[in-house]
């Protein structure tokens, strides 16, 4: 009889594809730590998750989705599309989804950046970034943060070239936390030639002080190169679902819908962000919302009394620009049951959590300073 051969015995086969030169360079995504598995407690906040499960509601919604699992979802996911239309004050063909604002970020970069064509984005901001530009072929044009880590909006219209495409705008920023005003946009769009798409990427908005949020659909209906970024990852609590979606002008939502993967929103994504805009869902979302804010405002004054001086932040998250000391502050509060993120030599963002993870987190950074 034949024998099968031993697996172990038979040399790989040589690998001779070719890949793309751009690779060589191109950073690798990094997620946020996980909790280690060595029996200490510990809370995770390294990857601004909701600390909230999603609503009873929105839960229903996805399981009941799931019996129709065996067929294709809605590609053109009309409900969710009109529902969000109508939400913005746009056609629904002006929406554009996709899973999570990460990947709608990437078709808007596959839709008007071409190979060595440049993105103007501040640094350090959404870790996604540098990799969804260099990945399809466009150059990456990082301008530095203020020292307040606030964007640089002066030193960004500077760094407008005739071959730049695409400006991102993070506000409130990712992992810093400062936020931009209506009139700073304003400001800056009026430097920005019109061919130029801006894109607002807006996935902590929910947790901006709603007195001084960003009046984005303002912005939105005076300018047509701007674009706007949402996600159902943060407050809604739908980041194992994948969905968001961008908010467009009506020839670059065309183009949006000609990039994107086929079928990319699931269909018990589309029901659970559909369940999540029902006024009873908002509702509870917005007390959700409120509790972030009021802990954030806790930890900050907290972190204040103690002496350290933090960007303000407007996300769900506080940022310590701790420079060298970053890996071993992260280190210091994983040892004591916290998981933080790290950025490289840089800093070291904190989700703001549940009540005991931001006990722990005060807890922590005083004895940090006081070694």
């Amino acid at each position: 009889m034949p024998t099968t051969p031993d697996r172990d015995a038979v040399a790989a086969p040589s690998e001779n594809v070719r890949l793309r030169s751009t690779l060589e360079s191109l950073p690798a995504y990094v997620p946020g730590k996980p909790a280690a598995d060595d029996g200490v407690r510990r809370f995770k906040i390294s990857s601004n998750e909701s600390p909230f499960p999603p609503i009873d509601a929105v839960r229903e919604a996805a399981v009941t989705a799931l019996e129709g699992a065996n067929r294709y979802p809605d590609a053109a996911a009309q409900q969710l599309r009109e529902k969000l239309g109508g939400e913005h004050g746009v056609e629904f063909s002006q929406i554009a989804l996709s899973t999570g604002s990460v990947a709608v970020t990437g078709d808007l970069v596959r839709a008007v950046v071409g190979e060595g064509e440049e993105v103007v984005f501040a640094w350090r901001s959404f870790e996604a970034y540098p990799i969804l530009v260099g990945s399809h072929g466009g150059v990456g044009v990082q301008v530095p943060l203020t020292e307040g880590a606030e964007h640089d909006l002066e030193a960004m219209a500077a760094a407008i070239t005739d071959r730049t495409r695409l400006v991102l705008l993070c506000t409130p920023n990712n992992p810093t936390g400062p936020s931009l005003s209506t009139e700073q946009v304003e400001d800056f769009l009026a430097r920005v030639p019109d061919h130029v798409v801006v894109a607002i990427d807006e996935a902590y908005r929910e947790f901006h002080d709603p007195a001084t949020v960003l009046g984005t659909a303002g912005l939105f209906r005076r300018h047509g190169n701007v674009v706007l970024l949402r996600t159902f990852s943060k407050l809604q609590g739908l980041a194992g679902l994948r969905i968001g979606y961008a908010v467009a002008h009506p020839r670059l939502a065309r183009a949006l819908s000609q990039v994107t993967v086929p079928f990319g929103a699931s269909v018990p994504a589309q029901a659970a962000a559909l369940a999540s805009l029902a006024p009873a869902a908002q509702e509870e979302l917005a007390q959700r919302a409120e509790w972030i804010r009021s802990e954030r405002s806790r930890v900050l004054a907290a972190l204040a009394a103690q002496g350290w001086e933090l960007p303000a932040s407007q996300g769900n998250f506080v940022y310590f620009p701790l420079g060298e000391q970053s890996p071993a502050f992260a280190e210091f509060a994983d040892a004591r049951g916290l998981v933080l993120r790290a950025y490289g030599t840089e800093g070291v963002r904190a989700t703001i959590a549940e009540q005991e993870a931001n006990d722990l987190l005060i807890e922590i950074a005083g004895a940090w300073r006081e070694r």
